[in-house]
């Protein structure tokens, strides 16, 4: 097999502006230097012409440089912002939901060098730049086979179900349809060229080239995040209800520790609240900064953080963020957790409406102005005056859904000497790393 292309949606915008550093080829003309495309009449406008979607292709491919103005990156995140990003590779550019969608074209181990850039420093340790190698590319792949299936019809699917009393919902890349992957958070952190390589990040992509997971002869959804919080998550608690036999639950150590059964709400309250040993408890500010980027670093507390809302500010969330009128809020009941003691299923009381939410992102988009660190709280009610609550105190664990690698624990795991095959097998059980291409 020989590598692949991917297609990387990098923003939507009603206006792109961007710079041709080389020159590239439009329709089989020359053009460079700056450009400026924007929406009309349901089509890319440039240059005083419409078009359907317009195609710029480097004239050397190895050398194809283009920046990008104003890219937004960590979208509905509390670090969201505006960023210049540089590009090598095609640019190509698509009308999709009255917005104009620019497209990256680039080889995989090309997109990986910035996703592993992206995603952490580039200055992480050799053998956590190989693990997060093997399961982004592992991970890229494997979507891009599964949206095919469902955009041929092979496979059915479905993220969201509704009733009167209960929406449940989940996220993932299935919602691209004209590209393989975005560029944020929803996917992977793709930044082009714009973070900083360097000699170990290459080296990383040259020592474990075309490397991938696979387990009984199927590439594997290799899922990550952040911080466990001390336990890994399973996938189908957080996406679609199928059981994945490597994205089970783990104890994120390196001793055959004990595991609550943290879907039982009284041995949640006692884990959550208490701090217990793993890999990715810890401060160390060196470790730390392999994995978090400088806008990471704003979040101070992940294993273990505490949120608290007045009853104005939360029933007005509620009310923004999902579009119902709770009225004023009573309670937040889990009502099913996971293996991680993330909250599947959360029950919001109000004196107007009642209403079950899930899965653990979508309680996590609706309880935050950007998205609540987890989905692994409890919840205490504070100055209850003639039964409602004037404030509500969350305290939880972990930063993102758990589920597969934990980006902390597994860059505390290479800090000791684990190799990134002993790294990769202790959050991926019984998994196979095969070389797919040369």
């Amino acid at each position: 097999m020989k590598e692949l292309q991917v297609k990387v949606g990098i923003l939507s915008e009603p206006q792109i502006d961007f710079f041709l550093r080389t020159t590239y080829l439009q329709n089989g003309k020359e053009v460079s230097g700056r450009q400026r495309l924007y929406y009309e009449n349901g089509k890319v406008g440039w240059n005083g012409r419409q078009y359907e979607s317009l195609l710029f292709e480097p004239v050397d491919s190895r050398r194809g440089r283009f920046r990008i103005e104003g890219v937004t990156i960590g979208i509905n995140f509390h670090w969201e912002r505006k960023q210049d990003q540089h590009f090598s590779g095609a640019f190509h550019i698509i009308v999709e939901n009255d917005q104009l969608t620019g497209i990256n074209i680039v080889p995989v181990e090309t997109y990986l060098t910035s996703v592993i850039s992206s995603e952490m420093s580039a200055t992480a340790s050799l053998e956590l730049l190989k693990a997060h190698a093997v399961i982004s590319r592992s991970w890229l792949i494997a979507q891009t086979r599964k949206n095919k299936e469902i955009a041929s019809g092979e496979t059915s699917y479905s993220s969201f179900t509704q009733t009167d009393d209960e929406i449940v919902r989940w996220y993932d890349r299935e919602d691209h349809p004209y590209f393989d992957v975005c560029a944020d958070e929803h996917c992977q952190r793709y930044q082009g060229i714009t973070q900083a390589s360097t000699p170990e990040v290459s080296e990383a992509i040259r020592n474990t080239w075309g490397e991938i997971l696979t387990y009984e002869g199927e590439i594997c959804d290799a899922r990550f995040s952040k911080c466990c919080g001390g336990v890994v998550e399973e996938f189908q608690n957080c996406w679609e209800n199928i059981h994945y036999p490597y994205l089970v639950k783990r104890r994120d150590y390196k001793k055959p520790l004990d595991i609550p059964d943290l879907r039982l709400e009284e041995n949640a309250q006692k884990w959550i609240r208490s701090s217990p040993v793993a890999f990715c408890h810890t401060t160390d500010q060196q470790i730390l900064s392999q994995v978090l980027n400088n806008y990471d670093q704003e979040t101070q507390n992940f294993y273990r953080w505490k949120v608290t809302y007045t009853q104005s500010e939360l029933a007005a969330l509620l009310l923004n963020r999902s579009g119902i009128d709770f009225g004023d809020i009573l309670d937040l009941i889990p009502m099913e957790r996971g293996t991680s003691g993330r909250i599947i299923r959360l029950k919001i009381v109000g004196s107007q409406r009642t209403m079950i939410i899930g899965k653990e992102l979508e309680i996590r988009r609706v309880l935050s102005e950007s998205h609540l660190y987890s989905a692994a709280f409890v919840v205490d009610k504070k100055e209850i005056r003639n039964g409602i609550p004037q404030r509500f105190v969350l305290t939880g664990a972990g930063w993102g859904h758990g589920v597969g690698l934990c980006q902390i624990g597994a860059a505390v795991m290479g800090e000791k000497g684990y190799s990134y095959k002993e790294i990769l097998l202790h959050y991926y059980p019984g998994v196979t790393i095969e070389k797919l291409y040369d």
